[in-house]
């Protein structure tokens, strides 16, 4: 379930840095809502922090335009961390003596959620006597308070007032909410979907994988903090919104070609797409009409195989093994044959596993011969006990 920020964006010239937070923290799988005060409107739209976020984003008090609720009271009460980045002397100001004017101020006093406060603004300005007290009576409240570093600011002057950065406020979220972000800093590459041979002008060869096992693998990895590559095929799958790159492919060696290229920075590579085995030895420009035709096929290329041979010494590879018979014999020799860490199989025949389900039943096996029987559950779940195990290979 994916945790509930508020992200508070004042008016100071660091509200543009807000973005990459806002982004930052969606890529760990956070459902993230944005406040503004009207200043800082004046130097980064709603646009962005509605794009990056994929919610709306709130400012004015008494704007009507959606189902009417004390919105400040709901926000408030729904949140599990208030974050407010770039925080202006101006705003700890008021938080700091019960002043509430705008919809950030009444949202922030009215939350019960842990806050973190970055505050930015002039060294000057900081380094006062009355803004100092006023940001010790915030402490006193119980806020987190992320101070700003040296450097050159906005106005030309060098010394105290940039706010931290916002991989390191995102960090200090995590820590807060107590996400599990034990992939922090891992590069993934994931594979999900069919991929398709073409026939002629309108026909193809491909099969039944929807995608939505890789897609939940690659959501999983980015929610515990890898930088994740999805690269896709043929999908109906949705897919997850904080993997750090998407790529669509279409033919199996269309897929090889994007994956082998991408393989020498990964340090976890999951093969969950379902390639299709064999393609077409000839292929039609335009619609073939005949009674009858007869398809000479050649095996594509075996992208596992290739990985297996290719990775770096200290990555891990996990594949899988979607199967209709001799489940677990079958799935050791693809472990064996493709130099993998683990394999995932999966008998399809089973009612709540394999293609187009959002459910799953499967066998992890690993290099080492430990095997993992899973019953059946939603593939999201299945894909953290496949990161879990993959931690141990």
């Amino acid at each position: 379930m994916k945790r509930k920020v508020l992200v508070g964006v004042t008016g100071g010239i660091a509200a543009y840095k807000s973005a990459y937070l806002v982004s930052a923290l969606v890529k760990m799988g956070c459902d993230v809502h944005v406040l503004m005060t009207e200043h800082a409107r004046e130097f980064v739209t709603p646009l962005t922090f509605e794009t990056l976020s994929k919610n709306p984003v709130t400012g004015n008090m008494f704007h009507r335009d959606r189902e009417w609720e004390v919105e400040h009271v709901s926000l408030a009460k729904s949140a599990e961390i208030v974050v407010v980045a770039p925080a202006t002397a101006n705003f700890i100001a008021k938080i700091a003596n019960g002043v509430c004017d705008d919809m950030l101020t009444t949202t922030y006093l009215a939350s019960k959620a842990p806050k973190i406060i970055c505050p930015a603004m002039n060294t000057a300005m900081y380094e006062d006597e009355v803004f100092q007290k006023n940001l010790d009576l915030v402490k006193q409240s119980g806020a987190i308070v992320l101070s700003p570093v040296s450097g050159r600011l906005a106005c030309g002057d060098v010394g105290v007032g940039k706010m931290i950065e916002p991989d390191e406020i995102a960090k200090k979220v995590g820590e807060v909410l107590e996400m599990n972000l034990d992939f922090s800093g891992k590069k993934v590459l994931v594979t999900a979907g069919a991929t398709v041979e073409e026939i002629d002008g309108v026909r193809f060869i491909s099969n039944h994988s929807s995608g939505k096992m890789g897609a939940a693998i690659a959501e999983r990895f980015a929610d515990r903090g890898a930088e994740v590559t999805l690269i896709c095929g043929s999908v109906t799958a949705r897919l997850p919104d904080n993997a750090s790159e998407t790529v669509f492919v279409s033919s199996t060696h269309d897929m090889y070609e994007a994956v082998l290229s991408r393989l020498s920075e990964a340090d976890y590579i999951v093969m969950a797409a379902a390639p299709a085995d064999y393609t077409p030895t000839e292929k039609f420009d335009n619609k073939v009409k005949a009674d009858e035709l007869v398809l000479h096929l050649k095996k594509t290329e075996d992208i596992a195989f290739a990985v297996g041979e290719r990775k770096r010494p200290n990555a891990k590879l996990a594949i899988f093994s979607a199967e209709t018979e001799n489940l677990i014999d079958n799935a050791k020799g693809k472990l064996k044959r493709k130099n993998a860490d683990l394999v995932v199989a999966n008998d399809v025949t089973q009612e709540g596993a394999g293609f187009g389900t959002d459910t799953n039943i499967v066998t992890i096996i690993k290099k080492s011969g430990e095997s993992i029987a899973l019953e059946k559950m939603p593939k999201i779940q299945v894909a953290d006990r496949i990161l879990d195990a993959l931690k141990t290979v």
